[in-house]
């Protein structure tokens, strides 16, 4: 199934759109960023995930100082059209503190 229309996304009050971030091999996620439009066309574009910094507010190209770029698989599109989920093929660490995925900081034990 083919997503029809970018304009059709749900962004939020800020233009932005959650991206969870998925290593298309292991299946594991490797982080969480924000897109506005304009990532997702760079995105789409260029084959390589660019996302939006809410800090600097700017366009961010994952890798463009660090090597570590992100090429793009596959992106889909939840039932709500509201968030986002890119497989990609990483080219070194997601995080920018040099780990496999930004949620190797610990895990939150739940009890059962």
């Amino acid at each position: 199934m083919t997503f029809e229309k970018l304009e059709n996304l749900t962004f939020d009050e800020k233009g932005l759109i959650p991206a969870i971030v998925q290593d298309a091999k292991s299946g594991r996620v490797i982080m969480f960023a924000w897109m506005n439009l304009e990532s997702l066309k760079a995105t789409i574009e260029t084959g390589e995930s660019v996302f939006f910094s809410r800090s600097r507010q700017e366009l961010w190209h994952k890798g463009a100082t660090s090597g570590n770029f992100q090429v793009v698989k596959s992106i889909q599109v939840d039932c709500d059209s509201d968030s986002l989920l890119i497989q990609v093929e990483p080219k070194g660490p997601a995080c920018h503190s040099g780990t496999e995925s930004c949620f190797d900081s610990g895990t939150i034990e739940v009890k059962a």
